[in-house]
């Protein structure tokens, strides 16, 4: 039975006009310089990987809400192989509740404030210092087209989602 199960990890990250700087190249003695913006618009990147599949579903949504994170279980849930179940890991955001009512999908909580338990967290990191950084938008459209590009990006480099997402304790064949 074991053998018919996926885990999947998912979590969703916040995208915009007030984004995170990071370290860059430059000269040596010299100090380069990074605007960072001071409005307010945001989105929000739905993201789920499962390792051993390397399946990944990702929406970019203009709120955290539950009804973002509805959307976001649907769109797994269609991913899914009609003879296989997923465990989806979720952390303890007031819109992950646990009553969705799908056949081949179970959500479970991590304890508050661990987000290490979480692999996805590596996901954001990766896509913010990679892509995301040190960037200003102008415009709500600007978001969402590099929050779609990033996560492309995350998703078309083979093997990736793997290398930094598996973890020894989810292996469930042994």
């Amino acid at each position: 039975m074991l053998d018919q199960v996926d885990v999947w990890f998912q979590d969703e990250t916040r995208i915009g006009q007030q984004g995170s700087t990071t370290r860059m190249w430059a000269k040596t003695g010299t100090r380069p310089r990074v605007v960072r913006q001071q409005q307010f618009l945001y989105a929000y990147i739905y993201g789920a990987v499962c390792p051993a599949t390397e399946d990944c579903v990702g929406l970019v949504m203009p709120y955290a809400n539950g009804y973002g994170m509805q959307k976001h279980i649907e769109e797994i849930a269609k991913k899914i192989p009609k003879d296989r179940h997923a465990v989806l890991i979720v952390d303890g955001a007031s819109w992950h509740s646990l009553d969705y009512n799908l056949s081949n999908l179970t959500l479970i909580k991590i304890p508050p404030y661990s987000p290490e338990l979480n692999p996805i967290e590596q996901v954001w990191s990766w896509i913010k210092q990679t892509h995301l950084s040190n960037r200003c938008y102008e415009s709500y459209d600007d978001i969402l087209e590099s929050a779609c590009a990033a996560w492309n990006a995350f998703t078309n480099k083979k093997g990736f989602a793997k290398s930094i997402c598996q973890r020894d304790w989810i292996n469930m064949n042994g």
